[in-house]
């Protein structure tokens, strides 16, 4: 007997919004990376401030895909 750990199958607007903001993540975890360590990115900062803006953009990237399991209220 398969292991049913969630009893109730996602609607396919949760699904795609699943998949969107993991998409999302990726791309922004990806950019966050680019600005710290790729120099040849034609930004003109420093490199303290590369660091901190990629940080910056990695630290939004958790948030909003942390914010992808939290339940809507309308939402039973």
């Amino acid at each position: 007997m398969p292991f049913n750990f969630n009893k109730e199958q996602k609607s396919p607007k949760r699904r795609f919004l699943l998949i969107l903001g993991t998409a999302a993540f990726i791309c922004f975890v990806i950019l966050g990376l680019m600005i710290m360590f790729w120099d040849k990115l034609p930004l003109q900062l420093q490199p303290y401030q590369r660091i901190l803006f990629g940080a910056f953009i990695i630290g939004y990237a958790i948030l909003r895909f942390s914010r992808l399991f939290k339940k809507d209220q309308d939402e039973d």
